[in-house]
């Protein structure tokens, strides 16, 4: 004779059995056109590199380290700048969607930083990797950059889902750090550039924009509601 489930009891279990959600192919096919846009200033650098490498004429001008290094940096410092953009633009479209693409723009700014760093390592320092260390403190601009860097390595390797679980709040309170690392990067590339400071105070708007959002939202929230 069988015994009923009571209705309290079995819904935790239905929600074990139940599979899970699955992602809309529309948001699958926008994260495939996501990824092959975010390859593609990578392809086109690794294309122009060896063209200088076999002919010469990749057209990374007459430094073409300094151009390696610059664009791998600043696709670097545009996607986090994108990454930080989701949430206002999802705030003001009122599209939960978009949220699904701010971890995938924050690992392809970590991919570039990667990158750059490694240009850094392997083309100008030729090598000679110790020499970091020195360079760290005795270049300012390579500080900050270094940091920025470091930062974002706990915030890729925590970007999972199963590391979400575990961390629990701490999760959240972790990737905070983004707003610091952003910081960090805006000021590496403002004191990186010697006289032309055009392009690094565009980002620092940009920044200033962004984190000032947040802040006004923080402070709506804040705000007793009227009776």
């Amino acid at each position: 004779m069988s015994e009923a489930v009571p209705a309290a009891a079995a819904a935790p279990a239905a929600r074990r059995t139940a599979s899970p959600r699955k992602t809309p192919p529309g948001v699958i096919a926008a994260k495939a056109v996501a990824h092959l846009l975010a390859l593609t200033p990578a392809a086109i650098l690794g294309w122009q590199v060896w063209q200088e490498f076999s002919t010469g004429q990749g057209g990374l001008g007459a430094d073409p380290v300094a151009e390696i290094e610059h664009r791998l940096g600043l696709w670097a410092l545009r996607f986090l700048m994108i990454a930080l953009a989701v949430t206002p633009l999802r705030q003001l479209s009122g599209q939960p969607v978009l949220l699904r693409f701010r971890r995938l723009l924050g690992l392809y700014a970590f991919f570039y930083a990667s990158a750059h760093l490694a240009a850094y390592l392997v083309l100008d320092l030729r090598g000679y990797w110790t020499q970091i260390f020195e360079e760290i403190a005795k270049r300012p601009y390579i500080t900050v950059g270094f940091l920025a860097w470091l930062g974002l390595v706990p915030l890729a390797i925590t970007s999972t889902q199963g590391m979400m679980r575990r961390l629990g709040r701490l999760w959240g309170r972790l990737h905070q750090l983004v707003y610091a690392i952003a910081v960090l990067a805006v000021l590496h590339f403002w004191w990186l550039v010697k006289s032309d400071i055009r392009e690094p105070a565009l980002y620092a708007g940009i920044l200033a924009v962004l984190l000032g959002w947040r802040v006004w939202k923080r402070l709506g929230k804040r705000r007793p509601k009227p009776a």
